[in-house]
């Protein structure tokens, strides 16, 4: 039997190079299995193995996306893997972001992908139609479950063999349809679905839509003359040089920078750290993103009661509603504490 060959892409901390501090490690490649790897390869079938592995600093990979990408294309060339499999991800947004990509470089390729996500990671919605995206857990706790399941879909596809729905084989949905015979007519299965559902019994729908949360808008704030107003934003303007590393892209932080006695933000003093929209008018006055200045002048005018001390930033490009919910918690509660009873949200 023909031996298939694997490829493995591994971001800088499971590559075994290291953690953070190695975020900005370029692409490089071994002729081996690394980290999960080895675990990985004893759920793959006997004439499955992994060949190489790719690894890349997440942070690297996400900051200059271009090289990163042909670098990993040029291994994959060398490589000539009949499959790719990128990960597991888990939660972690910037190695999500990566694995999706090294799954659509593939793709491009003519080589089918498998990679393991949490549902919330912004890879899944960012990559999903160009590989399969196993469902895990949030962290690499599920490291046990994910490798088995990546493996035995890895190998079916190694293999040519018919790939089933996502509940059978247990990667997220793709979005991508396609026309089956079935025994009975639509109306017929409608029809016995509304009957289930009447009586209360489990069914379950053949056009899964998306639901999204509803949040019910704030009572207007009648005078906001007296009020303490605080500036938020997602566009991700931070002071020069970026103090905090928020990443470009898939943000794992975000950041409270002074603003008490600053008239408006100056280019020399502040920058967007922002991947996802071109940064020259932003860099130029970033009082385009966060507007200090109107909200100065609207102070001096009574307008406002006074402008909060403070603004908090991150970068929302690719950023995970888990990791977003979080930061908007954390903010909220400190903003109540100090007061603040309006917030100016800005976005790009």
């Amino acid at each position: 039997m023909e031996t298939k060959r694997i490829v493995l892409y591994l971001n800088q901390f499971f590559g075994q190079i290291g953690g953070e501090d190695k975020a900005d490690t370029p692409p490089q490649s071994v002729a081996k299995a690394v980290g999960p790897g080895l675990g990985l390869q004893a759920h793959l079938p006997e004439n499955c193995q992994i060949v190489g592995t790719i690894i890349c600093g997440d942070g690297y990979f996400n900051e200059n996306l271009e090289e990163a990408s042909l670098a990993v294309r040029q291994m994959l060339e060398e490589f000539s893997p009949h499959v790719v499999i990128a990960g597991p991800a888990f939660n972690a947004g910037r190695y999500g972001m990566a694995c999706g990509m090294v799954g659509k470089i593939a793709h491009d390729m003519g080589i089918p992908a498998v990679s393991g996500m949490y549902p919330e990671n912004p890879g899944v919605e960012t990559y999903r139609q160009y590989l399969y995206i196993i469902e895990t857990g949030n962290s690499a706790a599920s490291m046990r479950t994910a490798l088995p399941a990546m493996g035995k879909l890895a190998g079916k596809l190694a293999n040519g063999e018919p790939i089933g729905p996502p509940a059978e084989e247990g990667y997220l949905s793709r979005g991508i349809r396609r026309n089956v015979f079935v025994e009975k007519r639509g109306s017929e299965r409608a029809i016995e679905l509304l009957l289930k559902k009447i009586k209360g019994e489990p069914f379950e729908t053949e056009y899964p839509i998306p639901h999204f949360d509803r949040v019910e808008p704030a009572a207007a704030i009648a005078d906001l003359s007296k009020v303490t107003v605080a500036l938020v934003t997602s566009g991700g303007i931070v002071p020069k040089g970026n103090p905090d590393r928020i990443e470009a892209s898939s943000a794992s932080r975000y950041g409270k920078y002074s603003i008490a006695g600053v008239e408006a933000l100056t280019a020399d003093a502040f920058e967007t750290a922002h991947g996802g929209y071109d940064p020259v008018y932003a860099n130029d006055n970033p009082n385009r993103v966060v507007p200090v200045d109107a909200l100065r002048q609207l102070e001096k005018e009574g307008r406002i009661g006074r402008l909060f001390p403070y603004f908090y930033s991150t970068v929302g490009n690719g950023t995970s509603v888990a990791n977003a919910k979080k930061y908007a918690a954390e903010i909220a509660a400190e903003l109540v504490n100090e007061g603040v009873q309006a917030v100016i949200l800005t976005s790009t």
